[in-house]
């Protein structure tokens, strides 16, 4: 029989798979015919033995069965859907509508059951059929709206007040089964304890499964197929776990749905679950659909009349102005909480009371649950079935027309023009390509007019998705105003940045639970009209961490310190060294503890009324004992210690419970002698439960282990600020990388691009004050990411040969198995490592190359140098003393815009009165230019907290200089090069490896010199690219010049130097020589706006920085 019954599962998921080929995937049309299909089945066994034995069993299964079976995954799946950061912004004024959704259908559709079926249904009957049609079916109520591209925000909106009535309504019917079941034994204390169940314990249940699911996921061994199979079983297992212990399963599942989001999956896990939990979703709304068709059609027909189709059209008229009500009730709360929120919103959410699977599932509970069975349950059924059905149709297409109608789903024009940029941008890249293989050998013979005319991108906006602008008298479009265009950039910054904290978590750059806080933050402040989301506004999200910092010095105030002071000798000296010698050992003091563990047994007697009335005699004789030894330990310290007795706060608090203790031992005794004395007796009860303070002192054992706890969770907080900080630096750089593309007008261009570097430069600062604070964990995470990079890259490398096929599959299985078990190690990597002495950090200066011959040089020379906060370093136009390696602290440099060696009369029209700010922290180096140049200094470098540098004077750098001649100064120059190359030009050297060793070891960059009225030959052959990086040069053919730091183009072949000493750093082509990269970035910085005009090449968009360190930068590009 079960083989037959999968036989006809499988057929009848076959048939609607061709069913949704025809009806080109419509799920109304696919449902109505199943459930046609299912009721004409339904009459045929009806009046056919041999058909009815077949559908028999099927008719057998319980309701709740189905309700079990079927309804896990889909709510799964909708709650999975939602954003949970959009809904919590939102969670009261959803859990408004929500509440007040159903309790109007509750009332208004009761009432229309009532009056139209009064026949054939009593009250209870109809209440629990209002409570039936009040639930929005969340998977259905928005799905029409995300194949027009709507706003995320409302179709989360509906989805959560979805969710919030399938909450509710769990809660009412599990009440109803729990009076059925219980009866004899439902109080009102029994229905709060299962509504407090039902809420609070299905949401712990929910959230500690969700973190279960989140281990699992992120196991670094774990393949595609398990993750799939364990997240399809802990749906099923969170849902029945929350069922045996009394509390709600669907309650359990939303919250375990909301509390996943991309980031509990690793890469490219999500698409592949997602799509596996939609296909079991779908697969069980045809079976259920297919199945109620039955159940209707093998009922009586004499019910089904016209009276009924009358009936199923009033309450579908009846739901839409519920629906309505509703709206217009919760209206001005949304217009006041979302500025997204307007009345053409409140048109489109009206129709999006779609009903679905879980009304059909609940459909059978209106028969089961009635005290008074009603005749036709039936009926039921296909009422439920049939609104289910209208409204999946009609409130679905309208809800869509609505929305194009009221242009909800237009693009606006700030969008059209950030859309056309973009394409612009692709069709360049294409171009450029096409261009660049036209000139390969292998390629002639190709017909490029056809490969153009093929390639060439034409998007057309849909018409209905088209928002026209307003039309001046004169005819003309108007475009957008600065305040709609910097709105719409506002918001194409913030999926950027979301989309750089994905990118590098998936990395390995940031962490999961840095990343999740830096998006969660974005989401929230990204509904506030014109609010870039700055640093001290993701320390606001994250919440300030003060109070373990004053909760640890609260704990370090009382923590207990045993201080033994020297013994004087007196006259009695042998008894007092006695006293003194038994007061500081450590038995006295485990005496002190397991006394007052002693007293608990009786304490407890005293506070029981029945046992204390038995043993009163006993109770008074322990408490004369306890208050002995309480006094004696009291008058042994006071005898040592004297007047430092009461310097102890833990010494003064024992004093006072002695003191208590004595007062209470005198009121025993004076009620003994007044016994008729109400008042003293009542103080004396009073004065008796003071006893259990005698219990304080043990908390100074405890006091330790708060600090241990409290030191954890510090450092744990300034980790996971580090990260965040540090990633959100990341994403701001990113950021501008593309704002070019957000938005081709300069002034916009220019207000994102000063948004976006003050930000970068307050969390700089703050990356600096958490170092400052926390240098001990800031190495430990630094050290932790430099494994975790070097272990990625060598993953990339052993990709890169088993794809080529130099490693087997079963070689490379294992190989990645041992990589993968590195990085799983680096979480028992130490929380903190202690920072190195200050001479170990010399070989931390890349030019030294850790040889230990400069190095040992250096140190020999090196003095450590102090400051506090607000020291000057360094003074702008003062001539340098030498360089200065931070070793902790941080500094802030402030200056005018660098010159690099170029006089400001050769940059005509160069009027940027802007400062410069940048901030340097442990491992940077101040002053190393100007020294090699012996120059006045260019910047003002102060003091933001105590700073300890490590200080070489001039002398003794030109001494290393005039020693280790010339490789040493070159060095310098080569690093200064390379930080000024990648900092300026990374948008070009993507793909290029310029790190320091290497340019050294394969010489694969060098730096060229040049003076005044030299020339230099280039050849674009072996040089890859030129960039000159100090000074100034002209192009000999074109006698066009170039101002440090620019990239020289592939159409120069010969420079002369124009300025006194210009440096060029370059970088060689790999060999053969004609496999030149061909993504070029060309960067020019003009001589009369000294603005970056940066003309896009090739694909890339982003790269990392090269080398750290400190160097100036402007605020304007």
């Amino acid at each position: 029989m079960k083989v037959k019954m999968g036989k006809r599962v499988v057929n009848l998921v076959v048939g609607t798979g061709f069913l949704r080929a025809c009806a080109k995937n419509s799920e109304v049309i696919v449902l109505s015919i199943l459930s046609l299909s299912g009721f004409v089945l339904g009459q045929l066994a009806h009046r056919f033995v041999e058909i009815h034995r077949i559908i028999y069993p099927l008719l057998k299964t319980p309701s709740f069965s189905l309700y079990c079976y079927f309804l896990p995954i889909i709510i799964f799946v909708a709650a999975l859907d939602v954003d949970f950061y959009i809904l919590k912004n939102v969670f009261w004024q959803v859990l408004l509508t929500g509440s007040v959704s159903f309790f109007l259908s509750l009332t208004i559709i009761g009432y229309v059951a009532m009056k139209f079926s009064k026949e054939i249904w009593d009250l209870q009957s109809c209440m629990l059929f209002s409570i039936t049609l009040s639930i929005i079916d969340p998977l259905h109520s928005v799905n029409s709206l995300k194949t027009i591209g709507v706003s995320k925000m409302n179709s989360d909106i509906i989805r959560g007040e979805s969710l919030i009535i399938c909450a509710i309504t769990s809660i009412v019917i599990e009440l109803f089964r729990t009076k059925i079941l219980h009866s004899f034994m439902f109080t009102e204390i029994y229905a709060f304890i299962n509504l407090f169940l039902d809420v609070f314990g299905s949401i712990t249940c929910g959230y500690v499964c969700a973190r279960i699911i989140r281990f699992i996921f992120i196991d670094l061994f774990g393949n595609t197929l398990t993750n799939v199979i364990l997240c399809f079983s802990m749906v099923y297992m969170t849902f029945y776990i929350a069922e045996v212990f009394g509390m709600s399963g669907i309650i359990a599942l939303i919250t375990v749905g909301l509390n996943l989001d991309s980031l509990s999956f690793k890469p490219r896990n999500e698409l592949i679950i997602t799509k596996f939990l939609i296909m079991f979703s779908s697969v069980y709304h045809q079976l259920i659909y297919t199945f109620f068709g039955i159940v209707i059609g093998c009922g009586q027909i004499k019910y089904f009349k016209i009276h009924s189709v009358v009936f199923i059209l009033i309450l579908f008229v009846s739901l839409n102005i519920v629906r309505l009500f509703t709206i217009v009730l919760v209206s001005p709360i949304f217009m006041h909480s979302s500025y997204e929120y307007n009345w053409r919103w409140g048109i489109v959410i009206t129709w999006s009371g779609i009903k679905g699977v879980f009304n059909l599932l609940l459909a059978p509970e209106v028969y089961n649950l009635a005290e008074t069975k009603i005749r036709s349950p039936h009926l039921c059924i296909l009422c439920v079935q049939m609104i289910s059905l209208l409204t999946m149709g009609i409130n679905s297409y309208m809800m869509t027309q609505s929305a194009r109608i009221l242009g909800l789903c237009s693009i606006s024009l700030p969008r059209q023009m950030a859309m056309r940029n973009a394409i612009q941008h692709i069709q360049e890249i294409i171009q450029n390509t096409i261009t660049l293989f036209k000139t390969e050998k292998i390629l002639t013979n190709v017909n490029w007019t056809l490969v153009e005319e093929k390639t060439r991108i034409e998007y057309i906006i849909p018409s209905d998705a088209v928002k026209f602008s307003h039309v001046s008298q004169s005819g003309e479009q108007e475009s957008p105003t600065d305040e709609d265009l910097t709105e719409e950039a506002r918001l194409h910054v913030a999926i950027i940045q979301m989309s750089s904290f994905e990118k590098q978590c998936n990395d390995g750059i940031l962490s999961v639970s840095a990343a999740r806080i830096l998006i969660g933050a974005t989401k929230s402040y990204c509904p506030i009209q014109g609010k870039f989301m700055s640093i001290y506004d993701v320390s606001n999200y994250v919440r300030s961490r003060s109070w373990l910092v004053k909760f640890k010095s609260i704990l370090t105030y009382l923590e207990y310190h045993k201080e033994k002071p020297c013994f004087i000798a007196s006259g009695n000296s042998k008894f007092l060294f006695t006293i003194y010698q038994i007061m500081f050992s450590e038995e006295f003091e485990y005496a002190e503890y397991i006394i007052t563990l002693m007293y608990i047994y009786p304490m407890i007697v005293h506070l029981w009324p029945i046992a204390r009335e038995l043993n009163v005699s006993a109770l008074l004789s322990i408490n004369y004992y306890f208050m002995l030894l309480y006094v004696l330990q009291a008058a042994l310290k006071i005898i040592i210690l004297k007047r430092k007795y009461f310097q102890q706060c833990w010494n003064t608090l024992e004093f006072f419970i002695m003191v208590i203790g004595l007062v209470d031992v005198f009121c025993v005794y004076s009620v003994k002698l007044r016994p008729e004395n109400i008042l003293l007796i009542q103080v004396t009860v009073v004065i008796g439960y003071f006893r259990i303070i005698r219990f304080l002192p043990i908390i100074k054992v405890i006091i330790p282990v708060l600090i241990n706890i409290v030191d954890v969770l510090i450092k744990k907080r300034l980790s996971l600020m580090y990260s965040i900080t540090k990633g959100y630096v990341k994403s701001q750089e990113d950021t501008k990388l593309l704002i070019k593309q957000i938005s081709s007008r300069e002034s916009i261009y220019q207000k994102l691009y000063d948004i976006l570097e003050t930000n970068r430069r307050d969390a700089v600062k703050e990356l600096g004050l958490i170092e400052h604070e926390g240098r001990d964990v800031v190495i430990a995470l630094k050290s932790k990411h430099a494994i975790q990079t070097v272990i990625h890259k060598a993953q990339k490398n052993l990709t890169f040969l088993w794809s080529r096929g130099i490693i087997d599959n079963h070689e490379g299985i294992e190989m990645n198995k041992v990589l993968l078990t590195k990085i799983k190690a680096l979480n028992n990597i130490p929380m903190a490592i202690p920072p190195p002495t200050p001479d170990k950090y010399l070989p931390n200066i890349i030019w030294l190359e850790n040889k230990e011959i400069l190095i040992e040089f250096f140190k020999e020379r090196a003095k450590l140098a102090y400051f506090d906060y607000g020291d000057i370093i360094c003074k702008e136009g003062e001539m340098p003393q030498g360089i200065y390696l931070i070793i902790s602290g941080m500094a802030i440099l402030h200056s005018s815009p660098p010159s690099f060696g170029i006089d400001n009369t050769l940059r005509p029209g160069r009027e940027s009165k802007s400062m410069f700010t940048e901030f340097c922290t442990s491992g940077d180096i101040i002053g190393e230019l100007n020294c090699l140049l012996k120059r006045e200094i260019e910047y003002t470098a102060i003091c933001e907290t105590t700073l300890q540098a490590c200080f070489i004077s001039l002398e003794d750098l030109y001494e290393g200089f005039d020693v280790f001649w010339p490789s040493l100064e070159y060095k310098i120059w080569l690093k200064l090069a390379l930080r000024t190359a990648s900092q300026y030009f990374e948008s070009s050297l993507v793909g290029e490896d310029l790190t320091f060793q290497k340019c050294v070891d394969h010489n694969h960059a060098y730096v060229e010199t040049l003076s005044s009225y030299n020339e230099m030959v280039i050849d674009n052959a072996t040089m890859k690219f030129v960039i000159i990086v100090y000074g100034s040069v002209i192009d000999m053919k074109t006698e066009e010049p170039y101002f440090a730091p620019s990239m020289i183009p592939k159409t120069c072949e010969q420079l002369q130097g124009t300025s006194d000493l210009s440096k060029l750093l370059i970088i060689l082509a790999p060999e053969p020589a004609n496999n030149i990269n061909t993504n070029t970035t060309v960067t020019v910085l003009q001589k009369s706006t000294f603005k970056r005009e940066t003309l896009i090449l090739g694909p890339s968009l982003s790269a990392a920085l090269l080398l750290g360190g400190p160097m100036l930068q402007t605020s304007r590009p």
